[in-house]
């Protein structure tokens, strides 16, 4: 690692947690997207849109299990 990620890495830890999230989030998905011309500029507000919404607590988030278990039952009475 050069001597720049080590002192990038030095100062984000030094961040606040949601400003660390914030960054983390953002390489994260600069590793996953490929280039940000892929993404249309319609799935990018979306994207941006359920972000705020869970930031700011104005949606029901439910754990995958159970949104799989309830589709997997509605899934055998057809």
């Amino acid at each position: 690692m050069s001597i720049t990620a080590e002192k990038i890495v030095s100062e984000a830890l030094e961040l606040s947690p949601e400003a660390r999230a914030f960054v983390a989030g953002r390489l994260i998905e600069s590793l996953d997207a490929g280039s940000p011309s892929e993404i249309s500029p319609a799935w990018r507000e979306e994207i941006r849109r359920r972000c705020r919404e869970v930031d700011q607590g104005t949606v029901e988030l439910r754990d995958a299990t159970g949104v799989f278990t309830k589709a997997y039952a509605a899934r055998q009475q057809y």
